[in-house]
């Protein structure tokens, strides 16, 4: 199962390539800096399901009828995946708006909110690695996940509660009026689909590394306690004058 999503992720992403560089055509008012789009786009989109999941699966793991560390260890895993598209999605955002908005960085809604959103997961995934338990980690994970999150439809919604130098969303508008059509809309729509296979991909990859880790640890710990009861319960040597 995971080289065959290996795979088609592969082939979606080589599909992506020559769509964007040579099938679709250039933007009439941006030119070839509109290529960008079709990953700038599909970044934010994971940075979305990314977070999602990860505020999913920390509810799933607070609710005791579904409590399991395979929520709090998917939840991490997809956290960390997210992190790094938000962070692609900064900086293609960045060298998008250079050629347009003559700016690397404005300090505009949708980049402020995006740019929160980033240290705040970062932040969660630094409340991982924090001491105690295998509970106490998934329940403060759990809390923060789900209060970070909040920031998601902040980051969504901001082109339309202020007025931001940003592009208001090319599908997802208020007016559902979708403002791309031919085969750039194509194009946007696969790189859509071949950035949540890489996303899948990667997040499985992290979930059973995690799993591994977690193994390692409780078998490290184990061993410590044995070590440690078998040393105490050993009667001292005898001592003689």
């Amino acid at each position: 199962m995971q080289k065959l999503v290996g795979a088609a992720t592969v082939v979606a992403l080589g599909v992506l390539v020559v769509f964007a560089l040579v099938v679709a055509p250039a933007d009439a008012l941006q030119g070839d800096a509109q290529r960008l789009m079709y990953v700038h786009v599909p970044a934010a989109w994971l940075a979305y399901l990314a977070f999602f999941v990860t505020a999913l699966c920390s509810a799933l793991w607070l609710w005791r009828r579904t409590r399991s560390t395979t929520w709090d260890l998917l939840a991490g895993a997809s956290a960390e995946v997210g992190v790094v598209f938000t962070a692609l999605t900064l900086v293609l955002g960045s060298l998008w708006g250079r050629p347009i908005w003559g700016t690397w960085w404005e300090w505009d809604a949708r980049l402020t909110t995006t740019a929160v959103l980033f240290f705040l997961y970062l932040g969660y995934l630094a409340l991982r690695r924090l001491g105690g338990t295998v509970d106490q980690r998934a329940k403060r994970s759990a809390i923060a996940a789900l209060i970070a999150f909040v920031d998601v439809p902040v980051v969504h919604f901001s082109v339309t509660w202020w007025e931001t130098l940003h592009q208001d969303a090319t599908v997802f508008n208020p007016d559902l009026d979708v403002q791309i059509r031919g085969s750039m809309a194509f194009t946007l729509v696969w790189s859509v689909v071949a950035f949540t296979l890489l996303y899948g991909a990667l997040v499985w990859y992290r979930f059973v590394l995690a799993d591994l880790e977690e193994g390692r640890d409780e078998r490290e710990l184990e061993a410590a306690i044995a070590e440690r009861i078998r040393t105490s319960s050993t009667p001292p040597e005898a001592v003689t004058v």
